[in-house]
């Protein structure tokens, strides 16, 4: 029987059995206000776009669910469950949180050196792996072939969301960026560019 284990504004989450194995299905809620024929057009665009960054994150050797199936019709896609906590709810009982930032840095910095963000880069979207690897899931925002201004966004929601659901790990997300400035070419410039975002929504 499947089961529902998570619910957004656009998508439910129920986790199944695929050909034996546990997997989550993504499966988008469609917006009663649109033509059905747009609301169709619109949620296959969008499934689409997401299949395709979660495949090239991967092709980055960024840990990310393996996509099993993409129905267009239900609008869904059917994918590995990643197994292991979130790190939201990981770190801050961790015996060494300084080590899962370090990790969360290194699997960033990943992601943006392969030139894609992710969108909604908080630790609630990323996954401590049975192997210790970091995970990331939720591409729904997502895109490749990302610029400095995407990216910038990306590491500004990270802050943000880490200073306010961990703010009693001590030096938790500079260890993140020292880590990201270790393996991300271009960290100068897109933290530089967060400098930027940060001033613009001082006065917003």
């Amino acid at each position: 029987m499947d089961v529902e284990i998570g619910r957004g504004a656009e998508a439910v989450i129920t986790e199944t059995v695929f050909h034996g194995r546990r997997a989550a299905v993504k499966t988008r809620v469609p917006k009663g206000y649109r033509h059905p024929e747009i609301e169709s057009r619109i949620g296959s665009s969008r499934i689409k776009k997401e299949a395709r960054v979660i495949r090239e994150t991967r092709a980055a050797g960024v840990r990310t669910p393996v996509i099993y199936d993409i129905d267009l019709q239900k609008g869904s896609i059917t994918m590995e469950l990643l197994e292991g906590p979130k790190a939201k709810d990981f770190i801050d009982s961790a015996g060494d949180p300084l080590d899962i930032c370090r990790r969360i840095g290194a699997a960033v910095a990943r992601l943006h050196a392969a030139g894609i963000c992710h969108g909604d880069l908080t630790t609630s979207n990323m996954i401590v792996c049975q192997d210790g690897s970091i995970g990331f899931i939720d591409f729904s925002l997502g895109d490749v072939k990302a610029d400095t201004e995407a990216l910038g966004v990306d590491m500004h929601l990270l802050e943000r969301s880490f200073s306010s659901a961990h703010s009693s790990v001590d030096k938790g997300y500079e260890t993140i960026i020292g880590s990201y400035r270790e393996g991300m070419p271009d960290a100068k410039a897109v933290l530089e560019r967060v400098e930027v975002i940060r001033g613009r929504a001082r006065y917003t």
